[in-house]
């Protein structure tokens, strides 16, 4: 768990007024202390390895392929680390592969000469309550909301919250998909750099913490720790909107090679 995720546990103690759901913060709270100074997951589900490359346009790799050298780290760290294999290799025969690959691997070319490696697990709980929805454009922003905080409540408890909320609006099905995945990276307690964007995190944000589901489903008003928000142009006949949710864990981390 990184350090914006702490803080973010640590405000939450003081809008929490559920006694039961400050007690389930606190526990939170030394669940990944422990974790910290023990070095050992914070959770037994260590998730699908998803990992975000952005290769800058002047690298050149030599030395064989990229995404089997993630793959075979992927399987080196899960092995080496004890961590839950919980990869199976047809979704249908539901057979485990016993190394946790392969894993999702998104590439994007950028400007410059670095490799930039984001590596996010994602457990199984919090990504069966994620949804996408292919709105009407007039629906707008209200249509948007209403989506979000639906799949919130429907939600309810699986996704163990207090949760991190990726919204991706507009693109296509699948941009809309990747870019709330994408919206989980950003840390969290920042601002979101588009005052429109920032002013309609805030607005889901509190009605999603009205909802009274709070810290693991217990009651309380903290359900979220926050909303983030990812935006891309639309066709005239589209609004897509897609929601991943991410469990009190927001486990991601970044190295710049």
């Amino acid at each position: 768990m990184g350090d914006d995720v702490l803080e973010a546990l640590a405000k939450s103690l003081e809008q929490e007024v559920s006694s039961g759901g400050r007690e389930i913060l606190k526990l939170l709270m030394e669940n990944a202390r422990i974790s910290r100074e023990e070095n050992i997951p914070m959770c037994q589900d260590t998730g699908f390895t998803v990992v975000f490359l952005e290769l800058g346009q002047d690298v050149h790799l030599e030395g064989g392929d990229i995404n089997e050298a993630i793959n075979e780290g992927v399987r080196k760290g899960y092995r080496q680390g004890y961590l839950r294999k919980s990869i199976v290799g047809h979704p249908l025969k539901r057979v485990n592969t016993g190394d946790n690959t392969p894993c999702v691997i998104h590439t994007r070319v950028v400007p410059g000469e670095n490799l930039k490696i984001t590596v996010a697990p994602k457990g199984g709980g919090s990504e069966n309550m994620s949804a996408l929805k292919m709105l009407k454009p007039a629906d707008g922003v209200e249509g948007v909301k209403k989506f979000v905080i639906d799949t919130v409540k429907a939600a309810g408890p699986n996704p163990c919250p207090p949760l991190v909320i990726g919204v991706g609006i507009g693109g296509t099905m699948e941009k809309a998909a990747l870019m709330a995945k994408e919206a989980l990276l950003r840390e969290v307690g920042t601002k979101n750099p588009q005052q429109d964007l920032a002013e309609l995190e805030l607005q889901l944000l509190n009605e999603i913490n009205k909802l009274g589901i709070g810290p693991q489903g217990l009651g309380g008003r903290v359900t979220a720790l926050a909303v983030h928000i990812k935006t891309f142009a639309a066709h005239i006949a589209s609004l897509p909107v897609a929601v991943n949710i991410n469990c009190h864990a927001a486990r991601h981390k970044s190295i710049i090679l």
